[in-house]
Parts: C-alpha cells; sequence; structure tokens
C-alpha cells in the first residue's frame, strides 16, 4: 500500500486526515475502561508539496469545539501546544515524525 506510515512511503499529494479529540473519561458500567467524553477539537492535515514545502509538505489545522455554544473555533497560541493562524501550526510537533512523513497514527493490518 502507498503511503501509510509503516511501510516507509511518503503520503501522495491530495492525501487528507482528520482526527478528533475527545475528553477522557470513565465508563460507567466498567470504570476499568476508559472511553470519549465530550469533544475536545478537531485536527486536519492535508497533503500539498508544493504549497506547504516549508512544513514537510503537510498544511496543518486545528478546531477547538466549546460544548456550551456546540461550536467549533480556530486554534490560537493559548492552546496547548500553541496553534498559529497559519497552515503550519502543526509542524513543530511533527517534525519528530519526520521519517513518517510526519504522521503519528498507526494503521492496524487486516
Amino acid at each position: 500500500m502507498a503511503g501509510a506510515p509503516g511501510n516507509g512511503k511518503p503520503f501522495p499529494d491530495g492525501s487528507k486526515m482528520a482526527k478528533i479529540h475527545w475528553n477522557p473519561k470513565k465508563m460507567e458500567t466498567f470504570p476499568a475502561a476508559t472511553v470519549p467524553g465530550t469533544q475536545h477539537d478537531v485536527d486536519f492535515m492535508v497533503k500539498d508539496s508544493k504549497r506547504f514545502a516549508d512544513s514537510g509538505g503537510w498544511g496543518y489545522a486545528v478546531f477547538d469545539y466549546n460544548a456550551a455554544s456546540d461550536e467549533f473555533t480556530p486554534g490560537t497560541m493559548a492552546d496547548k501546544p500553541p496553534q498559529g493562524n497559519n497552515a503550519t501550526c502543526g509542524f513543530a510537533c511533527h517534525t519528530t515524525v519526520k521519517t513518517r512523513d510526519y504522521v503519528f497514527t498507526d494503521y492496524g493490518h487486516r
């Protein structure tokens, strides 16, 4: 399979990823288990080697979720980690996985 972490091949241009972050909570019926609680944010990555050449070919975005208003807002420098208002906001963290085409996620084998 071309372009999946773990096989040594980079993702092709046009690849897109989304990751939904949830605040963990203990499962009420089985407290030893942790399950998704309230939503925290949504992260996006898109591969475009020309457009995002200064960030490993990837553009990044994060949108924080506010449960009280049921709205998403762009990440800010007050976030942890800080999120600038440009497409390279996630690049600094992702440099630790440069050899995996800047992608942290492992995919299960079928």
